[in-house]
């Protein structure tokens, strides 16, 4: 078993502007280790080796309750409609990135850190055609705390 990258992030809890499409595209195409760290970078590296080698890619989030889990895999999410943008599935795209919220809307409860922290662990597959552009996700989620929700 390979493990890649690791990066190590800290939710500030108020928005940064480290996150819009300038810095996407500011990441876009760049070698991991010539940019600072960045959940981009990860992203782009993963969508990189994806391209280069023709194999799936993984990019595992995980934190505590408040750590950020579910934005920074918004973020990713983001990255990847950005960077395989075209305007012939721009609409599988939003599809993609407007579904996470519909499965925050149920089961999520408040905790000491977080005021709408999720009971789900989720897994998201995002499928991409021979261009590299996005043509679908699935997403799984799996519930982790009954007696919460």
């Amino acid at each position: 078993l390979f493990v890649g990258i690791i990066l190590v992030a800290i939710n500030p809890y108020k928005q940064l502007p480290i996150y819009g499409d300038a810095i996407i595209h500011a990441y876009s195409g760049q070698n991991m280790g010539d940019m600072d760290p960045h959940i981009f970078a990860v992203a782009e590296e993963a969508y990189k080796q994806m391209a280069r080698n023709n194999k799936n890619q993984s990019i595992i989030v995980s934190g505590e309750s408040g750590a950020g889990k579910t934005v920074s895999a918004r973020y990713t999410m983001r990255y990847f409609a950005t960077v395989s943008k075209s305007s012939s599935n721009a609409h599988v795209e939003d599809k993609v990135l407007a579904s996470n919220p519909i499965t925050e809307a149920v089961g999520n409860a408040k905790t000491t850190r977080n005021d709408n922290s999720s009971r789900f662990g989720k897994y998201t597959e995002i499928s991409f055609d021979q261009s590299y552009q996005i043509i679908g996700a699935n997403m799984r989620t799996y519930l982790l705390e009954k007696s919460r929700v």
